[in-house]
C-alpha cells in the first residue's frame, strides 16, 4: 500500500478540526485508510540514515512539524496528496459536497492545441493535456503539487514507463504545441536546474551519474528517436520521460499551468491527467474549473482533454444488501454512497426504488464494477457495524476426486519402484510430433500464438515426449531407469467452451539393457488390480466393466510389440516397446517400453458411477 506523508497541522486546518492521534486514527479506520506512523522530518532522516537520537542535533525537534504517514489503498490515486485526503474526509464527514468539475475556457483565452506527429508511434505514441488558469500557489500547495507527480510516477505510471507527467508555466510559452520523435542529436535545450544547452544524446550521458534520473534513462536511450514537445517558437517543453526544460519551469509565482502526460498506455494517461487536475483545480480563481486542450492525433482526429465525464453504473438495492449482509433502504444507500464522493439518483422508470443510477466522478478511477460500489457502501456503513451471523448454508471442503485418485496412484507407482517426474506442460512441435513419429494436424494440439522460445511452442498432447526428454538428460543414471508421471495433457475439444480440455494421464517408462515390455505390462495389470477393474481377454466381451487390450499400429512403438488398452469399449491408452527411431531422435541409447493411459474413466464413487463427465 502506498504511504502518503502529510503535515498534521495543515491536514487539521483543511479538515477544520484538531484531533488527537487516537481520534484521527479512528477517523482513518472508518474511512478505510490507516494512520501508519506519527513522526517528524528529523526522525525520518535518522531512520533513513540508521542513526540514533544522540547522533543528531535534537534541540529544536519539539518545535518541528508533526508528520502523519497514512497508508492508502493502492488503487486510490485521488488520496496521494493532502488535497485529496482532506477533501475525501470532509465529504465523508458531511462537511462538504462532492465537487462538480467543469471544463471551461477562461474569457480572453484561446483553446490550446497539441499536434501529435506520426513518428511518436515508434517510442511513446500518446499525449493528453490540460490547463489550469489563474492558480494561486503557496509554499505548501506547491510542494504538494510536486509530491503528487512523484507519487503518481512511482505508482500508476510504473516508474514513468507507462506515463510521464510534465508541468509548465504557460505564460512562458506560445501555442500551438507539437509532440514529435526526433534523433537525439537534433534535440537541443537547457534542461531543468541546468544553465547550459545539451543535445539529448549528451544529456543521456550526463544523467547517468544522477541518482534520481538515471533510473529512467533505459526507457528511451536505446531508441533511434526520442520523444520531445515543442511550442510554436521551437522552445522545448520536455524530453519525456526524463526531464522538463528549464525555460518553462513552474514557480510559486506561476499563474497558468500547462500539463502534458505522454504515455504508452492511453487509459492510464487519462487517469493520471484527471488526478492532477481534479486535485489542484481547487486553487484556481474559479475552483474546480479546468481549461481543455485540443489534441490532434497522428491521423488528424481531434479530441478535447481532460475527459471529466461521469461514468454511470446501474445497481440494485437488493444486490447491495445481499453483498454486504445488511438490509438498507435505497435512500440510505444513496446517502452512504454520497459520503464516498459518488453521485446517486433513482432510476427514472423505477417506481419501487429498487434500482439506483450511480455516477462516478473522475476522481474515482478505482470504480470499475458494481462490486466496487458495494464495497464503498460497506465502508461508509462501517465494517464494525455489520453484525456477524452464522451462515445460512453449511458446506465442507474435500479433496477433488480426480486429485485424490491421482495421489493414490502415485503412491502405488512409488511402491512398485518407479520414480516420479514432473515436466513442462509446453514442449516444441518437433518433440510432440516429429520425434515420436506422429503427424501434426491443425486440429491436433493447442498452439502458442507467440512463443518466446522454440522449446515451448505447443501444449503437450502426450506425456511420453517430455518423459523421454527427461530420460535423455539423465544418461549417467544406472540402468534400469523406471520413471512415471501423472499429469494433464491438453487436447482440442469442440465440446468445451474454451475449445480445449485437460485430460489426466498416467505414464510409466522403463529403460534398461532389455526393453522391459513385461515390466510395463505388469504395471498396467497392477494399476487395474488396485482400481478394482477385472481383466477379460478374448473376442467376446461379456463383462462391460472389465479392461482388455488389443493389437495396435502406433508408429511411436515397435510393430507387433504394442497394444491398445480398452475399457468399456473405448481406447483409454497404449503400451509397448518404443520405436528405435524415436529413441534416436531423443538420443537415448538403451531400449525403452512405455505405458500411457487416461485415468479419468476410473474416477467413480462407491456405487461404481463415474464422477467425471
Amino acid at each position: 500500500m502506498p504511504t502518503v506523508s502529510v503535515v498534521r497541522d495543515e491536514l487539521f486546518k483543511e479538515l477544520g478540526k484538531v484531533y488527537t492521534d487516537e481520534e484521527f486514527e479512528d477517523v482513518c479506520f472508518d474511512f478505510g485508510i490507516e494512520l501508519d506512523d506519527v513522526t517528524t522530518e528529523k526522525q525520518m532522516e535518522r531512520n533513513e540514515l540508521g542513526l540514533s537520537k544522540s547522533d543528531m542535533d535534537v534541540d529544536n525537534e519539539e518545535e518541528e512539524e508533526i508528520i502523519y504517514k497514512i497508508d492508502i489503498p493502492a488503487n486510490r490515486y485521488d488520496l496521494l496528496c493532502l488535497e485529496g485526503i482532506s477533501r475525501a474526509l470532509r465529504i465523508f464527514q458531511g462537511k462538504q459536497e462532492t465537487p462538480t468539475f467543469v471544463k471551461e475556457v477562461v474569457a480572453g483565452n484561446e483553446v490550446q492545441t497539441m499536434h501529435i506527429k506520426p513518428e511518436t508511434a515508434l517510442i511513446r505514441p500518446h499525449v493528453v493535456c490540460a490547463t489550469l488558469r489563474n492558480v494561486t500557489f503557496t509554499a505548501e500547495s506547491y510542494k504538494s503539487f510536486i509530491d503528487l507527480q512523484d507519487k503518481l510516477h512511482q505508482n500508476l505510471c510504473r516508474q514513468r514507463t507507462l506515463v510521464a507527467i510534465g508541468t509548465h508555466d504557460l505564460d512562458t510559452l506560445k501555442g500551438p504545441f507539437r509532440y514529435e520523435a526526433l534523433p537525439p542529436e537534433k534535440i537541443v535545450f537547457t534542461p531543468l536546474k541546468q544553465t547550459k544547452d545539451f543535445n539529448a544524446k549528451d544529456l543521456m550521458e550526463f544523467y547517468k551519474t544522477d541518482q534520481k534520473l538515471k533510473q529512467y534513462l533505459h526507457i528511451i536511450e536505446d531508441s533511434p528517436v526520442f520523444p520531445v514537445i515543442y511550442d510554436s517558437n521551437d522552445t522545448v517543453l520536455s524530453l519525456p520521460p526524463i526531464i522538463n526544460g528549464a525555460h518553462s519551469a513552474i514557480t510559486l509565482d506561476t499563474k497558468n499551468v500547462f500539463i502534458e502526460c505522454t504515455a504508452t498506455d492511453h487509459t492510464k494517461a487519462n487517469v493520471v491527467l484527471n488526478t492532477v487536475v481534479t486535485m489542484f483545480s481547487q486553487y484556481c480563481a474559479k475552483p474546480f474549473t479546468v481549461e481543455p486542450v485540443n489534441v490532434v492525433d497522428q491521423f488528424g482526429a481531434e479530441r478535447m482533454y481532460p475527459n471529466l465525464d461521469l461514468v454511470e453504473f446501474e445497481v440494485k438495492q437488493k444486490d447491495i444488501c445481499k453483498a454486504i449482509g445488511v438490509e438498507l433502504s435505497s435512500e440510505h444507500i444513496s446517502d452512504l454512497l454520497r459520503k464516498m464522493q459518488l453521485l446517486v439518483e433513482p432510476k427514472e422508470e423505477e417506481t419501487t426504488g429498487g434500482s439506483l443510477i450511480v455516477k462516478v466522478p473522475p476522481t474515482r478511477s478505482d470504480i470499475l464494477h458494481a462490486c466496487d460500489i458495494y464495497e464503498d457502501v460497506a465502508i461508509a456503513w462501517g465494517y464494525n457495524n455489520i453484525v456477524k451471523q452464522v451462515p445460512k448454508t453449511m458446506t465442507y471442503g474435500k479433496e477433488f476426486p480426480l486429485n485424490q485418485l491421482s495421489d493414490l496412484l502415485r503412491a502405488e507407482m512409488a511402491m512398485v519402484g518407479f520414480t516420479e517426474i514432473l515436466t513442462w506442460a509446453l514442449c516444441s512441435l518437433k518433440e510432440n510430433f516429429e520425434y515420436v513419429r506422429r503427424e501434426h494436424l491443425a486440429e491436433t494440439a493447442v498452439t502458442i500464438g507467440n512463443p518466446k522460445t522454440l522449446d515451448f511452442e505447443v501444449c503437450r498432447t502426450s506425456l511420453l515426449p517430455c518423459a523421454l526428454k527427461t530420460l535423455a538428460a539423465n544418461k549417467d543414471a544406472p540402468v534400469p531407469i523406471k520413471l512415471f508421471e501423472l499429469s494433464d495433457v491438453i487436447l482440442i475439444s469442440e465440446e468445451h467452451e474454451t475449445g480445449a480440455k485437460n485430460e489426466r494421464r498416467l505414464l510409466a517408462l522403463f529403460s534398461g539393457k532389455e526393453s522391459g515390455f513385461e515390466v510395463i505390462h505388469g504395471v498396467l495389470n497392477r494399476i487395474m488390480q488396485v482400481l478394482g477393474v477385472p481383466v477379460e481377454l478374448g473376442d467376446k466381451m461379456t463383462n462391460p466393466e472389465a479392461y482388455s487390450w488389443k493389437e495396435s499400429q502406433d508408429k511411436t512403438f515397435f510393430p507387433d510389440r504394442q497394444a491398445t488398452v480398452m475399457y468399456k469399449k473405448k481406447e483409454i491408452g497404449i503400451f509397448g516397446v518404443v520405436h528405435p527411431e524415436v529413441l534416436k531422435a531423443f538420443d537415448i541409447v538403451y531400449p525403452c517400453s512405455a505405458l500411457e493411459i487416461n485415468i479419468e474413466p476410473f474416477c467413480f464413487d462407491q456405487h461404481g458411477n463415474e464422477i467425471l463427465e
